[in-house]
């Protein structure tokens, strides 16, 4: 058996996120301790990586819990691994076809094809469910032809360009009337995977935030100069690969003692290997992410009286 903090490790879903999907959509029902404190088994642990693993590669959260909820321990246990190891709906056939799509033409090198299937993508959804069940999706698709030696670097890298313009285009398009609370967005020193921090950032706008988006490879100086020029409310950092959660940890610490009134907040598929206390981890659906900023920074306005 393990603890909250044991299970959290173990599963990588940071503890805020973890109580949520426990509370929310009783994806895990743990036991007490006679002292009234939760405990884990192993089958908690392996319906932990099941969600988290349904909700990087796209699900919502809404949408992978029954899934994780009515999935028996086998299941269970090859959705952890990965949801490609299971078949099964919760994504539409248009959504799927799209994705494969997208992904076959990047590894074509079409760029024509590329862009009508994005051109079809966003035209077809909002940008919410078009960036998050199609094309963030297919880039991971992407990512893993690349490791596995099925496309090259420079096919790689025009797929990524191609949807970068198009996040660029919408988080422009998004652009905030400077009434909002004040959100920095960006990855940490050496990360470079900014598609879906940058879609977050999109997304965050649209709700009346006032993001400014600070990219990939953020020194850590220039977190803290940031944050002091734009009197920001809240700083989110994205843990992408396995490399970012040492970077992160070390950006929100320095953050917590300079300017310990900011809300620090993380996600992406490491947010729970982040070290220290204090932060805000974000959920795998970058919508649900950002009504939760959303709620923090309500909740600190209210708490400072209404002033900035």
């Amino acid at each position: 058996m393990y603890t909250i903090k044991q299970a959290s490790a173990r599963s990588g879903v940071g503890i805020p996120l973890l109580r949520a999907w426990e509370r929310r959509y009783g994806v895990v029902s743990p036991l007490r301790t006679p002292a009234g404190y939760r405990v884990y088994d192993e089958e908690a642990i392996d319906r932990l990586r099941a969600m988290r693993r349904l909700v990087e590669s796209g699900w919502s959260p809404r949408e992978a819990a029954p899934r994780v909820r009515a999935a028996d321990a086998e299941t269970v246990r090859a959705l952890a691994v990965g949801p490609d190891a299971v078949s099964g709906g919760g994504v539409p056939t248009t959504d799927r076809s799209l994705v494969g799509r997208i992904a076959d033409a990047a590894a074509r090198l079409d760029q024509p094809e590329l862009e009508a299937a994005l051109d079809e993508a966003f035209s077809a959804a909002r940008f919410e469910a078009a960036s998050q069940r199609v094309v963030l999706p297919a880039m991971v698709e992407v990512g893993r032809a690349w490791s596995r030696g099925e496309l090259g670097v420079g096919a790689e890298h025009a797929a990524s360009a191609a949807v970068l313009r198009r996040l660029g285009a919408a988080f422009q398009a998004a652009a905030s009337n400077g009434t909002g609370p004040t959100v920095l967005v960006g990855l940490p020193p050496g990360s470079q995977h900014e598609l879906a921090a940058l879609a977050f950032a999109t997304i965050a706008r649209r709700t009346g935030m006032d993001v400014i988006y600070l990219g990939s490879n953020v020194p850590l100086d220039s977190w803290l100069t940031v944050v002091e020029e734009t009197d920001a409310a809240a700083a989110v950092l994205g843990a992408v690969m396995p490399g970012d959660a040492d970077s992160v940890s070390a950006v929100l610490a320095a953050l917590a003692e300079h300017r310990p009134d900011v809300i620090r907040a993380v996600g992406g598929p490491y947010a729970g290997e982040v070290r220290g206390e204090g932060h805000l981890v974000l959920p795998g659906d970058l919508s649900e992410g950002a009504a939760l900023l959303g709620r923090s920074l309500r909740r600190r306005r209210r708490g400072r009286g209404g002033a900035r």
